[in-house]
């Protein structure tokens, strides 16, 4: 019988691990709210539920062999919402026996003052929401070390790559729609980036192999690189120069004032106004496995950028030819004659 496993959210990091599990011939089933998600294979199963709900959590989770988290609430919501959606998730994993593998970042390490971030550097957030995921995390080690749930945490730096809608669809996409790409902080430091599908393989990995359990591992990342030179490697995939604008934190102060999701950037900043550089040779020792190379992943992820502007152009075009092509019916007379 194939083994079942259960990946929570459908954003382009449960994407990426659902793809990885069915190449690697695993049953898959994703749970959201809606039970759609585009660009998956036929095999993949999508369910609509609501993961704050326990119960529903144990029923979609039932003789699965792996829990995958990698839902997560509105950014301004993380202090509010994130905890309780991840007791949740854990209860049912805790319940039905089965492992939890938690999709995660690299906030709870504060600022790396220079140092390079390894999974055993140490933990001292200086966000609300930095302190949010060590208090999180720490949970999902506690319930292990307890023998109630057998868990790994796989987290990774800012990631990009195709079904990516925040850092892709502002510092990449926007430079095949001939506007300015959008850049944050100081361009010239050194900065790790990881392309989403790298993480989405380790978390498939971590969730595939028991001796991962009770561990952090970093997902495969390439050597860091500045974000000018993040734009010189867009330039050169397309073949023509590109143009960026970049904020600082006045500036997304200022636009926080406007957008909620924004504003939650500004206390993130700092990973943006020095070098943050991560070491992720521990998984890639471990498993064997490697980073993309860049020139690959950002070919990749303007190839999807390419799809998605195509799409956008034709569900623009189709809503045109509809409005246009309507036939407006009159009133009928209230007293006909």
């Amino acid at each position: 019988m194939t083994e079942l496993h259960v990946v929570f959210g459908t954003g382009p990091l449960g994407k990426w691990t659902a793809r990885e599990l069915a190449r690697l011939g695993k049953q898959v089933r994703m749970v959201n709210r809606s039970g759609k998600a585009d660009r998956l294979p036929e095999s993949i199963e999508v369910i609509a539920s609501d993961a704050y709900d326990v119960k529903k959590n144990i029923e979609l989770t039932k003789g699965a062999v792996a829990i995958y988290q990698c839902a997560q609430p509105h950014y301004y919501e993380w202090t509010q919402k994130f905890q309780p959606l991840q007791r949740a998730i854990l209860e049912a994993a805790a319940t039905n026996s089965t492992k939890l593998i938690v999709g995660d970042n690299l906030y709870m390490y504060g600022s790396p003052r220079g140092q390079i971030i390894r999974e055993e550097s140490p933990v001292r957030p200086n966000s609300k929401k930095g302190q949010v995921r060590a208090e999180m995390a720490q949970s999902v080690m506690d319930a292990h070390e307890k023998g109630k749930v057998r868990a790994a945490i796989g987290r990774a730096s800012d990631f990009f790559g195709p079904d990516d809608h925040d850092l892709t669809g502002f510092a990449i996409l926007p430079a095949l729609q001939n506007k300015p790409i959008n850049l944050i902080g100081n361009i010239h430091r050194p900065h790790t980036f990881t392309y989403v599908a790298d993480f989405g393989k380790l978390l498939a990995t971590l969730g595939t192999r028991d001796e991962a359990l009770g561990q952090v591992w970093f997902a495969p990342s390439n050597a860091p690189m500045t974000q000018a030179e993040f734009m010189k490697l867009i330039e050169a995939e397309l073949g023509q120069s590109v143009t960026a604008r970049v904020g600082g934190p006045m500036t997304l102060r200022f636009l926080g004032l406007f957008n909620r999701e924004i504003k939650e950037t500004v206390e993130m900043i700092f990973e943006w106004m020095e070098p943050y550089v991560i070491d992720s040779s521990k998984a890639q020792s471990a498993f064997g496995l490697q980073p993309t190379p860049m020139k690959e992943a950002i070919k990749s992820t303007l190839e999807w950028c390419r799809e998605f502007v195509s799409r956008e152009n034709q569900f623009k075009g189709e809503e045109k030819w509809q409005k246009s092509s309507t036939v407006v019916t009159p009133p009928k007379p209230t007293n006909p004659s």
